[in-house]
């Protein structure tokens, strides 16, 4: 019973407890409607203090309208907070020089936060499955991406962000939407191989069952635990040497103990960098495994005030026998 493999994943990765409030990110989909109807039903179970739905209207397929409707309708039936929000998306996209794809990603995620923060969420489901980590691993890897990108989709990440449905198969969910009469909505673009991760989808993946391996998905999902086993204590190790060699921190900047940091093997002092850089911004985008390489032989080279910039953002200066990681502040 996938109920069952649900509460198992609450439980094995300590997803949700007594009291939370949670957003649960809804798009009318298969997916996000077998976990707001589980959610629902463990509600009374899990002691959970309150469910809200977040629905993002991305106003670009004329069915949209419809599965917004779908959405408000199931959550009347249940007496469920929902919150509409309807973006533009192709138009963000455009604005922002980027792919409708990451612009659909994004304005979700900034929805969700927003909703969370009025609403005094303390955590946000969102409903990605085992399909949707054999997905993301593959397009990591076909990326070039380092260990960490193997890892795939995260059951908890960021501290507020959780996936109950993370060890559920998409026949698993389909057959419960099915049992239950949700009757959910299916997104047509699913079904447009120009975007890569459909391609993966909707090609990659079914020639390699075909070819290769029938069972490539728990494959893959059995790699990426192990990956994301091991990255954990690795990332528990990187914690704590970061904190032995910190000289001093505040919102602009990060110091730290040059010799020390000398003295770490190459692959933990390239943790370290990353783990400083995400203490700094939040986040490591922008910076490359060619920027790590450089601020490394920077700090190799023990020779004070010399400095990079490995982004706009970011400044890597060496002095006093210090790194300092500081944040250039644009006027």
């Amino acid at each position: 019973m996938i109920t069952d493999v649900i509460k198992d994943t609450i439980k094995k990765y300590n997803l949700i407890q007594e009291q939370d409030t949670i957003v649960v990110a809804v798009s009318g989909g298969p997916d996000s409607m077998c976990l707001l109807d589980n959610l629902i039903n463990l509600k009374g179970e899990l002691k959970i203090k309150e469910l809200i739905v977040a629905h993002l209207n991305h106003m670009i397929r004329k069915e949209a309208n419809s599965e917004t409707e779908y959405v408000k309708e199931y959550c009347n039936s249940k007496k469920i907070r929902c919150f509409i929000k309807y973006v533009d998306i192709e138009k963000v996209a455009l604005e922002q020089k980027i792919g409708t794809e990451e612009a659909g990603r994004n304005e979700r995620y900034k929805m969700f936060d927003e909703i969370a923060q009025k609403v005094n969420a303390n955590k946000i489901a969102i409903a990605h499955n085992l399909k949707d980590n054999c997905e993301t691993v593959l397009m990591h890897l076909l990326r070039g991406s380092g260990i960490s990108g193997l890892c795939g989709i995260k059951p908890y990440s960021q501290g507020k962000y959780i996936r109950p449905l993370i060890k559920c198969s998409r026949e698993e969910i389909e057959e419960y939407c099915r049992i239950n009469n949700l009757n959910p909505k299916y997104d047509k673009t699913n079904d447009d191989n120009t975007y890569t991760r459909n391609k993966i989808r909707n090609e990659l993946i079914p020639y390699i069952q075909k070819n290769f391996n029938p069972n490539i998905i728990e494959t893959i999902n059995r790699l990426s635990e192990l990956i994301t086993e091991e990255e954990l204590y690795v990332e528990k190790q990187v914690y704590n040497i970061y904190n032995e060699i910190l000289v001093s921190k505040d919102i602009n900047k990060i110091i730290l103990n040059l010799k020390k940091f000398n003295n770490l093997d190459y692959i933990i002092k390239s943790k370290i960098i990353m783990h400083t850089i995400k203490e700094l911004f939040g986040s490591t985008k922008g910076i490359e495994k060619k920027h790590i390489e450089d601020i490394i032989k920077l700090c190799s080279n023990n020779i004070g005030n010399k400095y990079l910039t490995p982004n706009k953002n970011t400044k890597v200066f060496i002095k006093n026998k210090q790194i300092e990681i500081s944040v250039i502040k644009n006027n």
